[in-house]
């Protein structure tokens, strides 16, 4: 690290006003300040509130956190192609190793994108470079299919980068999430590489498909034979225990609900997400879910026991590390349940309703990102009210 440090101090001039590269100040502050810690001081007059904790930090912290997906994820992605393709002997070595070689090109191209797109607006806007983007680099290769076409990893992440972000300002202005920006182009734009069939969900490289093989994903199962009963015929591989620890195909970060679950419990102790978006969240899934239970009749989804939506699909990714986006979310205490309630509560019900798209959290995440300030609003609104009231009769 001395050498890092004394390389940064010796290019610094450049850099400055006055320099060479003075037009590109901002990027050299961001690889200063990611190896570093910043050497801004407080200002010796005036009250300041000072915190141990800032955006980088706040922001690695939910790195952290999804690094039990990641890696959960790099080797189910291993363990199902072995599955598919026949091979039950298969190490763990081989399928973290496998699952590697598939991953970690998305989630590179996903930063080389991003950032690029970062450094480029920074360096055009003449400000730092935020943090911002070290989650959202990492959520939108956990949202991929395996199998996505690394092309169209670059071409989501750059439309998202800019479309739902930069064009409202950068960091702490979207009111979009950015992942599930990239992964909702995606999915329309090249629907047949985001959904449905097997060789989307299992990475076989060139080797077949074992006969007997369940390839589609279980909301995708349920989908297209209507009826879960098509669930059970799949023996213990759709049970709701593997379901929850997640060895099913799926994107590559969203099928344990287990390792979501450690996620969560990173971002509850730490104070960076809210338990009440995550809890809400839950609950208005499983109430949504129940309601549909009781109701005779009805489609496969309607079918479907409330705890194992809980488990289907990417609900419990979603609610934890999309749903909590402190700067897409709702932001006041109150609202937060709502937030969170809803996005629970719509999920289940695309689900329901859309058969032909069976998962249901990413719309539902990026309709209350946009009802979000609406809802904070009303809260504000409401608390005003009482407190006017209030007001009134000490005064009256």
């Amino acid at each position: 690290m001395k050498f890092v440090r004394n390389t940064l101090d010796k290019i610094r001039p450049a850099f400055e006003k006055g320099g060479r590269f003075e037009k590109l100040h901002p990027a050299y502050d961001a690889f200063e300040t990611f190896a570093f810690v910043p050497k801004h001081t407080t200002p010796k007059v005036g009250a300041q509130i000072r915190d141990a904790i800032d955006l980088k930090r706040m922001m690695m912290t939910v790195i952290i956190a999804m690094v039990p997906a990641l890696l959960f994820g790099i080797w189910n992605v291993g363990h199902q192609h072995f599955l598919a393709t026949g091979n039950l002997e298969a190490s763990f070595l081989d399928k973290i190793i496998t699952g590697a070689w598939v991953v970690l090109p998305v989630v590179i191209i996903s930063y080389a994108v991003g950032l690029g797109i970062e450094f480029y607006f920074a360096v055009q806007r003449g400000h730092s470079v935020n943090e911002g983007y070290l989650v959202t680099g990492m959520l939108i290769p956990l949202v991929m299919p395996p199998t996505i076409p690394w092309w169209q990893v670059a071409v989501a992440t750059a439309f998202a980068v800019v479309v739902a972000k930069e064009v409202f300002g950068g960091t702490g202005m979207n009111i979009l999430n950015v992942a599930m920006t990239a992964r909702a182009f995606l999915y329309f734009a090249y629907p047949g590489d985001m959904a449905g069939a097997t060789n989307v969900w299992v990475y076989t490289g060139d080797e077949k498909i074992v006969d007997g093989y369940a390839g589609a994903t279980a909301l995708g199962i349920a989908a297209d034979q209507n009826t879960t009963d098509a669930l059970a015929s799949f023996g213990s591989f759709f049970s709701f225990e593997n379901l929850f620890i997640g060895g099913v195909p799926g994107s590559i970060g969203e099928t344990s609900a287990l390792m979501c679950l450690i996620g969560a419990g990173i971002l509850i102790f730490t104070g960076v997400g809210s338990w009440k978006i995550i809890l809400s969240g839950f609950v208005g899934a499983y109430l949504m879910a129940g309601l549909f239970y009781v109701i005779p009749g009805g489609n496969a989804f309607m079918a479907i026991p409330p705890h194992y939506h809980l488990v289907m699909g990417g609900l419990a990714f979603g609610i934890v590390f999309m749903a909590t986006d402190p700067v897409s979310a709702a932001q006041t205490e109150v609202g937060k349940w709502y937030y969170g309630f809803l996005i629970g509560a719509l999920t289940v019900l695309i689900r329901v309703f859309n058969p032909a798209y069976p998962e249901g959290i990413m719309l539902a995440v990026l309709l209350m990102n946009v009802f979000a300030p609406l809802i904070d609003y009303y809260v504000v609104e409401a608390n005003k009210n009482r407190r006017l009231k209030r007001l009134n009769l000490k005064t009256a």
